[in-house]
């Protein structure tokens, strides 16, 4: 007994020649590499599941019921009886294959084939109908010889239907343009996956970086506190602005600086005229001048009547 599994050639007997290469005829009709024994006898049988799977039928038990003659499906044990060797055993073994399993012949296999809706299998049952239709017109139909024979000794070799050397390249282009996406999928995946690693490694020193800290206060760094405004340097900033442009605003400003940088300023208009020499009206005349160039703004007044002002 001969077996193979999927596109693994493996020499036919020497008694027997099939007139088209029964791995790309089943290529051909199915789209798919089988799972295959061959007895001594030349003829070939399947894993009916491995058929009836890639062909799209969801249940192989009734698909085998609907569309194969009984005699087409054996159990693989009752091929093997009579054959069946060590070497033979340990093969299937190595193919998974189990002697329970449901096995069909090829005519078994292009019934199923036949029932199926596969688009793949369309150009193959088309060259099916033109050679059934062929033979009921002409009463048989023949395969063209092929230009190279073989040696005398090794039979007669011929020339692939058209239809189904076309089927088969349409396939081969199909599987080609299906391991190029694939390849593409698993670099983009690969470049992805690279991507994340990068991504967990600088999360997880920074997570490392957070715990150290949390470990050690001490070393944590604080910031750096912003230096305390002083009266001079408010001073300082208004006049580089221009916005203290006279002495006696200068007066009034120098007076409310110390409180201002503290928070607020609350003095009554007397205290400050006393203060600076200034009179009242001169006072709320400056008062006035420093609200107006941003300054100062009045928030409100205390109760016995002296505004309040904050920096603006």
């Amino acid at each position: 007994m001969h077996e193979q599994q999927n596109n693994t050639p493996q020499e036919e007997p020497t008694a027997h020649r099939d007139a088209i290469d029964i791995n790309d005829f089943v290529f051909a009709a199915t789209g798919a590499r089988m799972r295959r024994l061959t007895t001594p006898d030349g003829e070939h049988w399947f894993v009916a599941a491995d058929v009836a799977t890639d062909l799209g039928y969801a249940n192989t038990r009734q698909a085998l019921i609907w569309h194969v003659a009984p005699d087409c499906t054996r159990r693989l044990e009752e091929i093997a009886q009579g054959v069946y060797t060590v070497d033979a055993s340990r093969k299937l073994a190595a193919h998974r294959l189990q002697k329970s399993m449901k096995m069909v012949n090829l005519r078994g296999l292009v019934a199923l084939v036949n029932g199926c809706a596969k688009p793949e299998c369309a150009p193959f049952k088309t060259w099916v109908s033109e050679v059934i239709a062929t033979i009921q017109r002409d009463g048989s139909y023949t395969l063209e010889r092929a230009p190279v024979q073989p040696a005398p000794t090794g039979g007669t070799a011929y020339a692939m239907p058209q239809q189904v050397a076309d089927a088969i390249v349409r396939l081969e282009e199909r599987n080609i343009r299906a391991d190029e996406m694939l390849t593409a999928f698993q670099e983009e995946r690969n470049d992805l996956l690279r991507r994340i690693n990068r991504s967990q490694s600088i999360m997880a020193d920074a997570l490392q970086d957070i715990a150290a800290t949390l470990r050690h206060p001490a070393d944590r760094p604080h910031p750096t506190p912003e230096p305390e405004l002083t009266p001079q340097d408010l001073l300082a900033t208004w006049k580089a602005k221009n916005l203290v442009v006279t002495e006696d605003i200068h007066a009034v400003a120098a007076y409310l600086a110390p409180a201002l940088v503290r928070g607020e300023a609350r003095y009554r208009m007397e205290d400050i005229s006393t203060r600076t020499g200034l009179p009242q009206e001169r006072v709320n005349d400056c008062l006035r001048m420093l609200v107006k160039r941003g300054c100062v703004r009045q928030t409100g007044c205390t109760p016995d009547g002296a505004p309040v002002y904050v920096l603006a």
